[in-house]
């Protein structure tokens, strides 16, 4: 792979329940572990949250782009909602996520905005990154 762009970020404290920061200081977070995963539910973010927005923001990008090389646009307004599901895994020795991402207010037929979200996802850095271990459902309304 040809790296165009390297993120660096550092992660302290207790992990889930410490913070986080980029390197550059555009990002410095507290981390809290939700009540659901046995944790304080804290005033902090948590990892699935900062996944949630990175990969809906990646895919909104990708979706933006197939539909603009496709000659069908997806509408100004469009929205990409992604929820993140954290779980023991079917082996029972550690924990996987799951992605829904649903894209809202495209302005599209559901015909072509299906193709575009099925391309989406193979143009998705975040989507080939997770493909074939993460589940992920693609929806649109």
């Amino acid at each position: 792979m040809d790296v165009l762009y390297k993120a660096h970020a550092t992660a302290s404290g207790g992990g889930r329940a410490g913070r986080s920061h980029t390197d550059d200081g555009k990002i410095d977070v507290a981390l809290s572990v939700p009540a659901a995963m046995g944790g304080d539910d804290g005033p902090g973010t948590n990892p699935e949250q900062l996944f949630a927005v990175g990969y809906a923001a990646c895919y909104l990008g990708a979706l933006r782009l197939v539909s603009q090389q496709a000659g069908t646009p997806v509408g100004p307004d469009t929205k990409v909602h992604s929820g993140i599901g954290f779980g023991k895994n079917d082996r029972g020795e550690g924990y996987n996520i799951s992605v829904d991402l649903k894209i809202t207010d495209h302005g599209l037929d559901k015909a072509t905005i299906d193709a575009l979200i099925a391309r989406a996802h193979q143009v998705c850095p975040y989507s080939n990154a997770t493909r074939g271990n993460v589940d992920v459902d693609l929806s649109a309304e």
